[in-house]
């Protein structure tokens, strides 16, 4: 019998979960509006509303699992990688709980946590398989031979695909956070009205950096003969760039699985919840005879919920850390 309380922190959202014997009971998720006002997540705002949000987010967590903090085996945090400030709020609380609990302390790879997050619900992957995480700061393929035996096979050399979808929403002028809304706009547009360049980039890995400077010289271009283009052709724009972007990341995860000879596939991370990467990689799994897997839309952002199941498979192998853990800002995959 075991009950896991996890924290997760590393950004801009505080989330708390339990999770009860291998069954996420609850996964709140406290999210920070204040960073809409400057365009993107600032880290001094972020570690400050954390410190005001994680004890009415545990306090919400508790009673929603219908738990008490008696009931707790142990307490799992996200140890990095991510905002340092933002990490210390988590990583001291949990100290502090475990301290106070008598209970044992479980740290957590972010990166690996968003892979677990497919042995939350059923239908389960099984080992070995490929992994791709898309997130706003990370993009990799990732092979799965266990729980906690995985090796990156290829990743972007510069900027991760969820940055291109933010940047891209900047150029467009659209609010924070842009990479949702052009998911949105994109439904109602051409795919295949504009086409941006594909990088070549060798092996398994990505590259945006000059994907997100195309984008930005086609716009200037377009708005220098037509003020009015990016209103006039925002569906179509929107569409044309996800396209792109979905693309450029099918295309090496096509790649990967010939090279390993691997059909169980996986994605990952805050883009996983994008409407077109999902439908795309679908369509490509019907085509190659993959067996495809995608956590349900709560797991796909950061959450508590797979902070709690990698902190359960940790509980289960006696994995525990002491408490002159630090957090990391980076951290080895």
């Amino acid at each position: 019998m075991s009950v896991i309380l996890a924290i997760e922190s590393s950004c801009d959202d505080t989330s708390v979960a339990i999770c009860n014997n291998g069954k996420i009971t609850a996964n709140v998720i406290a999210n920070q509006t204040i960073h809409e006002n400057y365009g993107g997540v600032i880290p001094e705002l972020a570690s400050r509303v954390h410190q005001q949000n994680i004890v009415p987010t545990i306090a919400q967590a508790l009673k929603n699992a219908e738990v008490t903090k008696q009931d707790i085996s142990a307490v799992a945090f996200t140890q990095g990688p991510g905002l340092l400030g933002s990490l210390l709020v988590g990583v001291s609380f949990a100290k502090s709980f475990a301290l106070a609990l008598g209970v044992p302390l479980i740290s957590v790879n972010h990166m690996h946590a968003h892979i677990l997050a497919h042995f939350i619900d059923d239908p389960k992957p099984e080992f070995p398989f490929l992994c791709l995480t898309v997130s706003g700061g990370h993009t990799q393929i990732v092979l799965v031979r266990d729980y906690f035996d995985m090796d990156i096979v290829g990743e972007t050399l510069d900027d991760a695909a969820g940055e291109a979808f933010d940047k891209t929403a900047k150029i467009l002028k659209l609010p924070y956070p842009g990479g949702p809304l052009i998911d949105k706009h994109a439904k109602n547009g051409n795919p295949v009205a504009f086409k941006f360049a594909e990088p070549q980039i060798a092996d398994l890995n990505f590259s945006f950096s000059g994907f997100k400077t195309s984008i930005l010289y086609f716009i200037r271009k377009q708005e220098a003969e037509n003020p009015d283009f990016i209103a006039e052709n925002l569906d179509d724009i929107c569409a044309s760039v996800q396209h792109s972007i979905v693309q450029i990341l099918l295309n090496k995860l096509k790649k990967a699985a010939k090279q390993y000879n691997i059909k169980q596939i996986a994605i990952a991370g805050g883009v996983s919840a994008n409407s077109g990467l999902r439908n795309s990689l679908q369509e490509l799994a019907g085509q190659l005879g993959w067996e495809v897997f995608i956590p349900a839309f709560q797991y796909c952002t950061d959450n508590a919920g797979m902070i709690a199941i990698a902190g359960y498979q940790k509980f289960l192998a006696n994995d525990f850390v002491g408490h002159e853990i630090a957090p990391k800002a980076r951290m080895e995959f």
